[in-house]
């Protein structure tokens, strides 16, 4: 069952210890069964209730799942795994197309708006206290929030997309719960969600978001959380239509106790509408990030959502970091209000470099997604070697493996910094690398 490790430990904090560092270890691999409680606490001496306070550990981490009478194993992907590590070593002289990060040439100077922040901090200090969001923030967020659609509420300040979601999460759901997620999806989310212990549900995406179809039936099997990506979704660049948006809403009202999640990082960075699903259910949260449009290590994300959810969040916040610095909320407020970033001219650098890849693949044969953003999703037959061919060929991408459950392989290229004459060589190398039969070269 185990081949030739043995579990050792006296108490339940030891026996789930040694556990979690064999799998992390590579020492119990995914798939694994373990012994039955009882066999392992005769094995180690000990109470059977102290092997089932172990394993119970275990589950709640994300690092094993129980299935009825077959006993537990391994998960298929351990929170352990880490999937930012899935990802290729750039080599010397290897142009990287991997990274899915914005062009530092088109993020805002930062230099400005931080001294004007921190001479107001100068002049009125921070203390134990008082509020935890910028009111200027809070105005100008919610001004943008209301031009879009997004229903009215609260607005809190985290430490970026990801703080706020797994606030949010662990506000309404408990070790087990099941969250449906977008197969591709961002690989950070489906690592943080077995992470807390709760289970993924892969939904599937096209060009226009979530299939509605997936979604109902995720909801119908029991998952009580649904996260979607509203624009410039990570890795295939989709984004919701009007249609699907409607379509998603119909099905989320037949489930109105779902939590609903939205993360629209793609936020001034991309030209499309936004469809936001928030109202159909009773309890939502919508989330902007910074990152994209100004840094990503701003670590600023702006958060709304129904008056309950906020309320948890913000109580939690308090009782970890406190707040988000005062200093960064006031320059992140600076850059929207002073509109230092041409949000049209940065939208239309990114649509230009994601254009001209899916032109030149198109020419050449190959299928590839990039609806909005700054990323273009290919489906490949052999994901290993198609990485590995292009890493050949001088060209780093993003495995596949980062940001799938059980969706065909794929790689993921990042266009920010594509210049026009990197393009056509490029497109010939994918095409190259996805076998003879569709090596044609175009112009």
């Amino acid at each position: 069952m185990l081949g030739e490790y043995r579990i050792t430990g006296r108490g339940a904090a030891e026996i789930s210890a040694d556990i979690e560092r064999a799998v992390g270890a590579g020492e119990l691999e995914p798939g694994q069964a373990l012994p039955p409680m009882r066999e392992l606490a005769e094995r180690l001496g000990v109470n059977p209730n102290t092997v089932a306070a172990a394993y119970r550990t275990l589950r709640e981490r994300g690092v094993i799942e129980t299935a009825g009478r077959r006993g537990s194993r391994v998960r298929p992907r351990p929170a352990t795994t880490g999937r930012e590590f899935i990802r290729v070593e750039v080599p010397e002289g290897v142009r990287d197309v991997s990274d899915g990060n914005p062009d530092p040439a088109l993020l805002p100077a930062l230099g400005p708006v931080f001294a004007a922040a921190a001479g107001q901090g100068d002049r009125d200090p921070v203390l134990y206290g008082h509020e935890p969001e910028d009111p200027e923030l809070v105005r100008l967020a919610r001004a943008e929030l209301d031009a879009d659609g997004v229903p009215d509420g609260p607005v809190a300040v985290t430490s970026g997309s990801l703080d706020a979601m797994e606030r949010v999460l662990a506000a309404h759901l408990r070790p087990g719960d099941a969250v449906a997620v977008e197969d591709p999806g961002w690989g950070s989310l489906l690592d943080l969600v077995p992470a807390l212990g709760l289970r993924t549900v892969a939904v599937g995406v096209d060009d226009e978001g979530p299939l509605p179809d997936d979604v109902r039936r995720a909801l119908a099997a029991g998952a009580r959380a649904l996260v979607v990506t509203d624009r410039a979704q990570n890795p295939t660049g989709a984004a919701l239509s009007a249609t699907r948006a409607r379509a998603l809403q119909s099905v989320l009202r037949e489930h109105p106790g779902t939590l609903l999640i939205e993360d629209d990082h793609g936020h001034r960075i991309v030209d499309l509408p936004l469809h936001p699903l928030a109202g159909a259910t009773r309890t939502w949260a919508f989330v902007r990030s910074a990152a994209k449009a100004y840094g990503p290590d701003l670590r600023l994300a702006v958060l709304t959502g129904d008056a309950v959810t906020l309320d948890r969040v913000r109580g939690r916040q308090r009782l970890g970091p406190g707040w988000v610095s005062l200093i960064t909320q006031r320059a992140v407020a600076r850059l929207t209000a002073d509109g230092t970033v041409d949000a049209r001219a940065v939208v239309a650098a990114y649509g230009r470099r994601r254009d001209a890849l899916l032109g030149a693949l198109a020419r050449r044969g190959v299928t590839a997604h990039g609806r909005s953003g700054m990323n273009v999703w290919i489906p490949v037959p052999d994901e290993t070697g198609a990485v590995a061919r292009l890493l050949h060929a001088g060209w780093a991408v993003a495995p596949g493996a980062r940001f799938r459950i059980g969706a065909p392989p794929g790689i993921r290229i990042t266009v920010s910094t594509l210049p026009e004459d990197e393009v056509r060589p490029l497109a010939d190398a994918v095409a190259d690398a996805l076998g003879p039969g569709r090596a044609r070269r175009g112009v």
